[in-house]
């Protein structure tokens, strides 16, 4: 869900831009984009679904199923082929998929790690994954990483101190919650109440809800849990002094997560980014196995921007969280500067191509 999130700025500035957008996701995250971007054009184009197990680490779940992820590059790239026909695409702009490429037209590729982290026995491979995934990165048009060059950044070696192919651009940090929002208070009136944002695949997703639940449910204040169910119908419920929400719209969800106490929170990036942009510290347990996630806590918390427990860890309260983001300010202002120089970038290397083509006939 995260990776749709932060397509959501980039798709308000395009419109924004005088582009015609059209989104193409799996249903459940094209409810997503209904409720946050009406009036666009949605085509039913799921994803790949990972699958993790209770026991395995990640990078083995994935292993075994690679001849279903290879299967489903090449049946997507069949797929992206008629879609462009069919809707006359121009650009296609894609979070993670590694068949969205297309020669016919101008194509981006958004991933936040070059480098996919493994474990500390298995590092001496990372080299190889870097080199595979800059193969794939060259077969379009530009490759859009959701982080800021140099030191200030918030994904560190994933995309840092490697060799990146020559059509990457940072585009800063990407967030929902920063388009078109009043400008955070840093020091915030804070609501008697904290905030868990649940995410991730399962089954781990829902074993953090139960430990988390045992925990808040009979303790003040109350704790309202996002539960990332777009999809969903279930509403508001109650159990205890936990507060159920499936979903809410950016607005209330902003407000609600940056008036909180305390926030408790998976380590995905896209919730990272989200926290950031609203000068959100928050306790971060990573998905266990899921080497990212694993690293990403590690990295932040070293950093002193966010506090980090594994979810083994879990068994009684919750501290204060003690971190803090250094430099919000820049971090914010330099993401939208560029942000906005990168997609002109795109719409200029769009039109350069297009007048190619003229000149070819």
């Amino acid at each position: 869900m995260g990776h749709a999130a932060r397509m959501i700025p980039i798709a308000r500035k395009l419109r924004a831009m005088n582009n015609n957008v059209f989104i193409g996701a799996g249903e459940e995250h094209l409810s997503l984009f209904r409720n946050e971007l009406p009036g666009l054009n949605y085509i039913n184009f799921p994803g790949f679904k990972p699958r993790y197990s209770r026991f395995l680490p990640q990078y083995l779940s994935l292993l075994f199923r690679m001849p279903a992820l290879l299967y489903h590059i090449i049946t997507e790239h069949s797929g992206i082929k008629k879609i462009i026909k069919q809707y006359d695409i121009d650009i296609v702009i894609s979070d993670n998929r590694f068949g969205l490429w297309n020669n016919s037209v101008t194509s981006v590729y958004v991933t936040h790690m070059p480098l996919i982290p493994l474990p500390h026995l298995l590092r001496f491979m990372e080299r190889f994954g870097v080199l595979l995934h800059r193969q794939i990165i060259k077969k379009y048009s530009l490759c859009f990483i959701p982080d800021l060059p140099g030191e200030l950044n918030l994904s560190g070696r994933l995309s840092h101190g490697i060799k990146l192919a020559g059509n990457v651009r940072y585009i800063g940090l990407l967030s929902r919650f920063t388009d078109g929002g009043p400008s955070i208070d840093p020091n915030p009136v804070k609501f008697q109440h904290n905030t868990v944002i649940l995410s991730g695949p399962e089954p781990q997703k829902e074993i953090l809800k139960q430990k988390l639940i045992n925990l808040f449910t009979d303790k003040e204040p109350i704790t309202v849990m996002f539960e990332g169910k777009p999809q969903s119908n279930d509403g508001i419920m109650r159990n205890g002094n936990v507060i159920f929400y499936s979903h809410l719209p950016t607005p209330l969800m902003r407000e609600i997560i940056a008036e909180s106490d305390r926030i408790v929170t998976r380590s995905g990036y896209s919730t990272l980014m989200d926290l950031v942009s609203l000068n959100r510290t928050a306790l971060i347990i990573p998905t266990p196995g899921q080497t990212e996630q694993e690293y990403l806590a590690e990295y932040l918390s070293g950093k002193g921007w966010f506090d980090t427990i594994s979810q083994r860890e879990l068994k009684t309260g919750i501290s204060p969280c003690m971190g803090n983001i250094e430099n919000l300010e820049k971090i914010n202002s330099q993401s939208l500067l560029l942000l906005s120089e990168t997609l002109n970038e795109l719409l200029q290397k769009h039109h350069n191509k297009g007048q190619n083509k003229k000149t070819c006939k």
